[in-house]
């Protein structure tokens, strides 16, 4: 039987983003982060983090810091009693040169179906959460029913998407928020 699956983005979403986070030292989680995953794993959900790191490209950062940072949220995530399952993310710079195209930056799914895959997820009925229109378009590119949370960049992605009348399922305040949205829903 599949499994069912909340997709997250990271910086802006589960975490403060002050831009290009490398130092796990700095990693803020906003708050009723770790009270929201924790109810959504008792309720049986697979978390997955799927994020764009393109301060690797940008040589602001390496590997070895995003897996540091990942480490630190499931750190954090423990007084909860909780843990992200999987953390995949895309190294490539937004404006990637045509001679080594990537397939995996946001708002491909690619990275989606590769975890959809590995964790035998049915995507229908799944939900990616992000702040951002990418967030967005990748969990629809998905088939996955989509929720934009306003913090990190979500207030401005708001009236992006309005504009090209690309609405995700839900806005959500917070976390929390879209987490009772999602209890409801199923």
């Amino acid at each position: 039987m599949p499994n069912l699956a909340i997709f997250l983005d990271r910086d802006g979403t589960l975490n403060l983003d002050p831009g290009y986070i490398s130092d796990p030292e700095k990693v803020v989680l906003f708050p009723q982060v770790g009270d929201a995953l924790a109810l959504l794993k008792k309720y049986g959900f697979i978390l997955i983090v799927i994020s764009n790191q393109s301060g690797i490209a940008r040589g602001l950062m390496r590997s070895e810091n995003v897996e540091a940072v990942n480490d630190k949220i499931n750190n954090l995530l423990s007084e909860y009693k909780v843990k992200i399952d999987a953390f995949y993310f895309c190294p490539a710079h937004p404006d990637y040169s045509s001679e080594k195209e990537c397939e995996c930056r946001k708002p491909s799914p690619t990275l989606v179906f590769e975890a959809a895959k590995e964790f035998n997820v049915d995507l229908q009925n799944s939900y990616f959460i992000g702040d951002t229109v990418a967030d967005i378009q990748c969990g629809k590119n998905a088939g996955i029913k989509t929720i934009l949370v306003k913090t990190g960049k979500g207030e401005e992605s708001i009236s992006i998407l309005q504009k090209e009348n690309n609405f995700p399922t839900f806005v959500a305040d917070n976390l929390l928020n879209a987490c009772n949205f999602i209890l409801a829903d199923i």
